[in-house]
């Protein structure tokens, strides 16, 4: 039954993903009946909190693919918009950067996804990283003002980088072929919104294998983790967590074969090659947390922080994950 981007393919890794929320929930359940000690209670607490959130994404995901790819774009659109928020919000930008910043939220953002939903391939690839790249500064330079401009131009254009440009890669899965059957190509679709249930497996691949490497690069680190892969950046993240995280979910990326246009080697070196990205995505992201004295992006998402804390791995992931699979498979 294909309802929307989602078909049976669609259906049995959405399936899968709710098993492992109902096994979640009830680990949570006994853990809270268990761990009645008041020390525990900020654990459970949490644990609540990070599952309850991951039901209301995994609705929300499921929701939009139904809806169909304008929805999907649309939903993106707006998590890079306040990706883009809490980003410049704990950045060093000053009143003379706010005219290259409403260029950069109401124009240079909507014009970018624009062209995703439009199939504009060669629009997409280099409006960002080209015209916007060398636009904003310019027009920044205007304003006047010299001091702190390197540090502020930087920001801004990091900022425009990670928050849509990056994590735009993971939508733009959608406009790839929408049939390809182990590498050859059956159909391509390039109308807007023509984007069909393959491009939303992929989509679906990427987001349950990166996300499934945070949270198995987790339970490995709380149950072995000894030595820290960089203490001054995230004290959490040890190489036990990392080595045992990505591994898991490279095999689980493996074992998801089948929804892919990938052999299962080749699946496996996709899932491993993005665990890397997304491992990466964390660390850069924490820096970037630590420089400016805080613990989260933000606090829209409970037990998860913000929409950039959630999406940190993606947008790491999402672009090298797109063109490979785009230059190997389309």
């Amino acid at each position: 039954m294909t309802i929307g981007l989602i078909d049976d393919t669609g259906w049995h890794l959405l399936g899968g993903v709710g098993i492992v929320l109902v096994i979640a929930t009830i680990v949570t359940f006994i853990l809270s009946r268990t761990l009645r000690a008041p020390k525990h209670e900020s654990l459970i607490t949490n644990l609540r909190q990070r599952v309850g959130a991951w039901w209301i994404m995994t609705a929300m995901l499921t929701a939009v693919l139904a809806a169909g790819e304008t929805v999907t774009i649309l939903l993106f659109t707006a998590l890079s918009f306040l990706a883009l928020r809490e980003f410049i919000t704990i950045s060093p930008t000053t009143q003379q950067d706010h005219r290259a910043l409403v260029w950069m939220f109401w124009i240079i953002l909507p014009l970018h996804y624009f062209s995703v939903w439009q199939h504009w391939y060669g629009f997409f690839a280099v409006f960002i990283p080209v015209y916007a790249f060398l636009f904003l500064p310019a027009r920044t330079a205007l304003m006047g003002e010299t001091r702190g401009f390197l540090r502020r131009a930087s920001v801004v254009q990091w900022a425009l980088m990670v928050c849509v440009y990056a994590l735009s890669h993971a939508p733009a899965l959608l406009q790839l072929p929408v049939a390809m059957h182990h590498g050859r190509v059956v159909a391509e679709g390039s109308a807007p919104g023509s984007g069909g249930p393959e491009g939303a497996n992929l989509l679906l691949f990427l987001i349950i294998v990166v996300q499934g490497s945070d949270v198995l690069q987790y339970i490995w680190g709380k149950t072995l983790g000894r030595h820290s892969v960089a203490p001054k950046v995230s004290p959490n993240k040890t190489w036990e967590g990392f080595i045992g995280g990505v591994l898991s979910a490279t095999a689980l990326g493996a074992a998801l074969w089948w929804a892919t246009p990938f052999a299962p080697w080749q699946a496996a070196l996709f899932a491993f090659i993005a665990c890397l990205m997304g491992f990466a995505g964390g660390l850069v992201m924490s820096s970037i947390k630590r420089d400016r004295g805080v613990k989260d992006f933000g606090d829209l998402i409970p037990g998860h922080g913000g929409i950039m804390d959630r999406v940190d791995s993606l947008v790491f992931a999402a672009p090298v994950f797109f063109h490979l699979t785009r230059f190997f498979f389309a």
